[in-house]
């Protein structure tokens, strides 16, 4: 028996591709990259501008109508093997696939790999294959002329096929239908046996590590004699002989005195090498040690939601996480290495991979693990019913068993998750009636994905959907129960709305602004610059979006007076609605299980909820997502009559500090001063009365509250709306200093200097700064750090920014 030979079919393994249409008016070939996607491979030809920029997303709108072939000729030499193979990780999406003139297959799902048998096909020599995409938006729209609609938001019948759902268009993203070899191809050839598949699942009985690693075995005809199938851990190896023709293999291996591995904030994040070994063909991969449990048993407040690691129940501080490029052939590890650390430096401890969406590269989860980010793992069904004829239900069992055999591993997938608001969509989105008694979707969520989960990775919990009340006969979205979705906030009702509810977990929730100003006007180019220009109209994908931001100011903020206030205030306002819910949502620990805010990234530049936009820069929301998620939060929340100091302590040690409370003016007065010793246990939380000396202003458009820990910790509480607030101008001065990463930027202030904001990419695009939202008293400085290239003389608006520029 010989090893796995591999021929790979990518262009950096030296493979030239084209790329042309099929029909259309567009008649030029061009180079392909593989993996890529079409409107990669035109870009970088110079056949079509940017899709990004402007309005061209309209006007390459035929790219998603069009027939595209990909096409190569590579040299193969016969090399002693029984048996060659075409694999084809990821195909986008319908595709027929070519080789020397004979017809392989053909495909219909992005989320899954094809391997063909090309043994008879393949020449000595060189070899032409070709693979014919079909235009998706029209492979769509035939296979809803040919099965019948079902109900979906947006444009196009995005749940007619298994492809990404936002790659049709979505609230934040673009319409950019694309095709391609989106995941390696390669030639395999190989004799025997060779390893199918591996799916080493970690788990913790006691002090010791027990590793069951399944193996699937894939056999050429005839093959004779006996294989060993050895699993290599911790310098121990494990064999098991198995006879010819056997397809699966479990060998359970042990691991005494195992490092357990925790989220962040928990613990740390120890990964064992594992190496699979079948005569000549070998496997790698890592894996840690825990357990994960979910708790979604009834109490006297409704259904709890607590995910439990290694017996630890776990408070989530979470975000979703959408693709991180509309074009997502261009993403990397490099990329997803920095939207992780988005993630962990913002204090974050899940991120949920959203249902219209893919499911990620090795890298994201491999970096996870590193980082003891736990991985909420959607099925990829989202806001829409979806057909259970046989045609689309065989490609989901298709797609969703290859994804929990090869996602199973990682240490920190902690939850599958089988749908995105599908559920809420049948109780609550007029569904019912034009799906007249057709299956729309249940079946997978409630019988299909768990009974996979359950037999593939029985260590991982599962969800039907979220929302979910765990319950069918509540309603999904009820706050009392499971995992809940606000979005009346942002669509209809002023953000302190969130304070009205009381969820045991939120899920999703959100509130727009618009992304870093250099990020926003590289490509928008109205003249003059307007919430409401039609370029920056197309960088607004939500319904009302701009509108929304407008309404959305309330009494909180005034309305703008010019295109750089409208920038500030609406970011401004964004980062103080998921302020609001997050210090809300803590203070009710420990009803309140944790929250995942809506969305951690963006796809491309676009006014949208993300904390990090498309160019990468850090939003003002992500600068208080920081700070509320911390481990320690202090905020001051009205109970009843009163006013209290709430404090979360999410860490392992007491939190013990003195307090000081004072009634301040906006100015440099002081009214009233208090002080008490904060003592919050491990893992818990407490409410603190406020004395009326506190609480009770004599001038509430000038006084305001602020509580200082000894330790650092600060909260502030406002008895007016800053529309009413007399904040002072000239509040702060601010002063610059080169460094030799860029320039300090010290600020002091005088009086009340609210939500101060530097900007730095005003100046630079490259340059970035690494706090924002400070609030400081009268007497108080901060610096902000900046890397940069060139250095100011001097910072003001509308680099330099407060609450103070807008109502003063």
């Amino acid at each position: 028996m010989s090893s796995v030979k591999v021929v790979p079919l990518t262009t950096d393994g030296g493979v030239a591709w084209t790329v042309r249409a099929l029909d259309g008016d567009f008649g030029t070939t061009v180079a392909a990259t593989v993996p890529g996607e079409v409107h990669t491979d035109l870009l970088a030809a110079g056949e079509i501008p940017d899709p990004f920029d402007g309005d061209n997303e309209s006007a390459l709108a035929w790219i998603g109508r069009t027939r595209w072939s990909y096409r190569t000729t590579f040299t193969w030499s016969e090399d002693g093997n029984d048996r060659q193979e075409l694999v084809a990780e990821g195909l986008d999406t319908v595709a027929t696939v070519t080789l020397n003139g004979r017809e392989l297959g053909r495909t219909a799902n992005q989320h899954r790999s094809y391997r063909f048998d090309v043994t008879d096909v393949l020449i000595a020599g060189d070899n032409e294959l070709m693979i014919d995409f079909e235009g998706p938006v029209t492979a769509a729209e035939e296979v809803q002329a040919g099965y019948g609609t079902w109900p979906h938001t947006n444009l196009h019948p995005y749940n007619a096929l298994r492809k990404m759902a936002s790659n049709f268009g979505w609230d934040w993203g673009p319409d950019v239908a694309t095709v391609g070899i989106w995941r390696p191809i390669r030639i395999e050839s190989w004799s025997g046996v060779r390893i199918d598949s591996v799916r080493p699942l970690a788990a913790v009985e006691g002090d010791r590590g027990v590793l069951t690693t399944h193996v699937a075995l894939a056999w050429t005809d005839g093959a004779e004699g006996d294989v060993t199938v050895s699993v290599e851990i911790d310098g121990t190896t494990t064999e098991q002989t198995v006879p010819a023709g056997t397809k699966t293999v479990s060998i359970t291996s042990t691991v005494d005195a195992v490092d357990l591995w925790w989220p962040r904030g928990h613990g740390e994040q120890p990964l064992y090498d594992v190496t699979v070994t079948v005569h000549e063909d070998r496997w790698h991969g890592r894996v840690g040690f825990r357990n994960v449990s979910l708790n979604v048993d009834p109490d006297d407040h409704g259904t709890q939601f607590v995910l439990s690691v290694n017996d630890k129940p776990i408070y989530i501080r979470g975000a979703n996480w959408i693709p991180d490029d509309a074009l997502v052939t261009r993403l990397d590890r490099t990329t997803y290495a920095a939207g992780i650390q988005d993630a962990v430096d913002a204090g974050m401890n899940l991120l949920r991979v959203w249902g219209g969406g893919i499911y990620e590269s090795e890298d994201f989860y491999d970096l996870c693990d590193e980082h003891g980010i736990l991985v909420w793992q959607d099925f990829l069904f989202a806001c829409a019913a979806y057909s259970e004829d046989d045609n689309l239900s065989t490609e989901v069992e298709a797609e969703a068993r290859e994804a929990v055999t090869r996602l199973s591993r990682h240490a920190s997938l902690a939850v599958w998750n089988g749908n995105n608001e599908n559920l809420w969509g049948y109780v609550e989105w007029g569904w019912r009636v034009p799906l007249g008694g057709r299956p729309w979707g249940a079946g997978y969520y409630f019988d299909l994905l768990p009974r996979i989960v359950a037999e593939l990775d029985p260590r991982t919990p599962y969800s039907h959907g979220s929302p979910y009340s765990f319950d069918q006969f509540i309603h999904p979205n009820d706050e009392r129960h499971g995992t809940m979705h606000i979005w009346d906030v942002w669509n209809q009702v002023d953000y302190t709305t969130y304070r009205k509810y009381k969820p045991r977990f939120v899920s999703e929730f959100g509130f727009q602004g618009p992304p870093a100003w250099s990020t926003l006007t590289s490509v928008v180019h109205d003249e003059p610059l307007d919430p409401y220009g039609p370029q920056m109209l197309v960088h607004q994908k939500a319904f009302e979006g701009n509108l929304k931001l407008e309404r959305g100011l309330g009494n909180h903020l005034p309305k703008w007076k010019d295109i750089d206030d409208w920038h500030w205030t609406t970011q401004l306002n964004q980062a103080r609605a998921i302020t609001f819910g997050i210090e809300h949502f803590r203070s009710l620990y420990p009803l309140n299980t944790g929250s995942v805010v809506w969305q951690l990234n963006d796809n491309w530049p676009v006014v949208s909820w993300a904390a990090v936009d498309g160019h990468g820069i850090r939003k003002p929301l992500w600068h208080v997502l920081k700070r509320v998620y911390a481990d320690r939060l202090l905020t001051v929340q009205p109970r009843a009559n009163e006013l209290v100091v709430a404090a979360h302590n999410d860490t392992d040690e007491t939190w013990s500090t003195e307090i000081t409370v004072t009634r301040r003016s906006t100015g440099n007065e002081t009214f009233a001063r208090e002080t008490f010793v904060l003592e919050v246990e491990p893992r818990s939380a407490t409410l603190s009365s406020l004395p009326e000396s506190i609480t009770k202003p004599s001038d509430p458009t000038r006084e305001y509250v602020e509580v200082r820990g000894a330790d650092g910790s600060t909260a502030y509480w406002y008895f007016v709306e800053d529309t009413a607030l007399r904040l002072q101008g000239d509040a702060y001065a601010a002063s610059v200093i080169a460094t030799e990463t860029g320039y300090d930027v010290t600020v002091t202030a005088t009086a009340l200097a609210k939500d101060l904001a530097l900007f730095p990419d005003r100046l630079d695009p490259a340059a970035r700064v690494d706090s924002g939202l400070v609030t400081l008293s009268a007497g108080e400085s901060h610096i902000f750090h900046v890397t940069a290239t060139d250095v100011p003389s001097s910072v003001g608006v509308p680099v330099l920014r407060s609450a103070n520029d807008l109502v003063s």
